[in-house]
């Protein structure tokens, strides 16, 4: 192991690489060409509308009228008329009185978890939630109860125990201190959905916020993609407030943040991530416009991502392999160790294959797995091509 010197500041990173090569966590960049020849069931495009015509022409003729970047943060010279117009349609959209654009879905979730709780405050956060919303926790200065996965017992009990610390210690009403429960709408690893419904009503038993991050859902769930919130009656509520990425289903880049109009004002206010991050390139904001318009008017691709997901779910499981049932578009495939779940990725890529590789520490469980997007444009043959490839190169017990 090298031996730390005076003269070497950095070399604790060597033995942190050793330790990463010794237990098969070491991750690397694979730069792809334009056109790769791969067929994709790694990247997060779930409509397939990355590289569709009508949105990389909108894309080209924004950085055309508007320039490369958007010059600044949005309080001083990034926020176009495009940033305005994707706003009220997400909203609209969505089922929200008002939405907010960050230059990243991470931001987004930084700044609503961080601007709607604080030092004094109470966050309830789901132990399998992304990593996006822990950091929010983490800068927030809350106090942070990190409760079992998918469990609104736990979240009852966790608020119901603030708001008798709070209030005379019988618990009866609500908290008066500022509390918030904080969880994915799908979760990214294994691709189920929250239990929003019975959240929300563990959170108003207490007078509790509720954020939700709709990263995995917007696109796929709630009527023609509106999302898990919408799905479960929840959009518009006063007491909730949902993230979201632009570079899932809207094949683009950016975030938002969606709710009453009185929460996008604080954060407009507030949001470190939003006052001193710079807009998100009119380009970005063109592309998911046009992504949202096209769902708007092909609701039916929503149901599309569903079918293939279940698809490839049922012709896995039927090889004989280890799948997750999933909820929304993502199929979780279980690997034996870290190590063969790298070495399964490498000879599917190898076969013409791309798939995602999840192992610790991203994934809560320590169980490696492959990740698979299912994407709605993907054709019966692709699928079929796909499923062969994985089974053929699943590890042998």
């Amino acid at each position: 192991m090298p031996q730390d010197r005076p003269d070497d500041a950095f070399a604790w990173i060597d033995a942190q690489r050793e330790r990463r090569d010794r237990d098969g966590l070491v991750r690397r960049l694979s730069p792809r060409p334009a056109d790769s020849p791969l067929l994709d069931l790694a990247s997060n495009d779930y409509l397939g509308l990355a590289r569709h015509p009508e949105v990389t022409a909108a894309a080209a003729g924004a950085a055309h009228r508007w320039g490369a970047g958007s010059t600044g943060s949005r309080l001083v010279t990034g926020s176009t008329e495009l940033h305005a117009t994707l706003e009220r349609e997400l909203a609209d959209f969505c089922g929200f009185e008002a939405a907010l654009v960050f230059s990243s879905g991470y931001a987004a979730n930084l700044a609503a978890v961080s601007a709607l709780s604080g030092r004094d405050a109470l966050v309830v956060s789901d132990a399998g939630n992304h990593a996006s919303l822990i950091d929010g926790c983490r800068l927030s200065r809350a106090e942070v109860a990190v409760v079992p996965h998918s469990d609104p017992e736990a979240v009852r009990k966790a608020l119901g125990a603030a708001a008798e610390e709070a209030g005379d210690g019988t618990g009866a009403g609500p908290a008066r201190r500022r509390a918030l429960a904080v969880s994915d709408a799908v979760f990214s690893v294994d691709g189920d959905v929250a239990p929003l419904a019975a959240f929300a009503t563990a959170c108003r038993a207490h007078g509790a916020a509720m954020v939700v991050d709709e990263a995995h859902g917007l696109g796929v769930l709630g009527e023609g993609g509106r999302g898990a919130v919408h799905g479960a009656g929840l959009a518009g509520a006063p007491d909730v407030v949902v993230t979201a990425t632009l570079s899932k289903s809207l094949g683009s880049q950016g975030g938002v943040v969606l709710g009453p109009a009185r929460v996008i004002e604080h954060l407009v206010n507030t949001a470190r991530t939003f006052i001193f991050d710079t807009g998100l390139n009119p380009a970005a904001v063109a592309a998911a416009l046009a992504s949202l318009r096209l769902l708007r008017r092909e609701p039916e691709r929503a149901a599309r991502v569903r079918t293939v997901a279940m698809g490839l779910y049922g012709r896995l499981t039927a090889a004989g392999l280890a799948a997750v049932r999933p909820d929304a578009s993502v199929v979780s495939v279980r690997a034996p160790s870290p190590e063969r779940a790298v070495r399964w990725a490498a000879d599917c890529r190898a076969a013409g294959l791309m798939v995602g590789c999840f192992r610790p520490p991203s994934v809560p469980d320590g169980i490696s797995r492959l990740r698979l997007t299912a994407r709605g444009d993907l054709t019966e043959e692709q699928i079929e091509m796909a499923v062969d490839v994985i089974v053929r190169t699943a590890p042998t017990a």
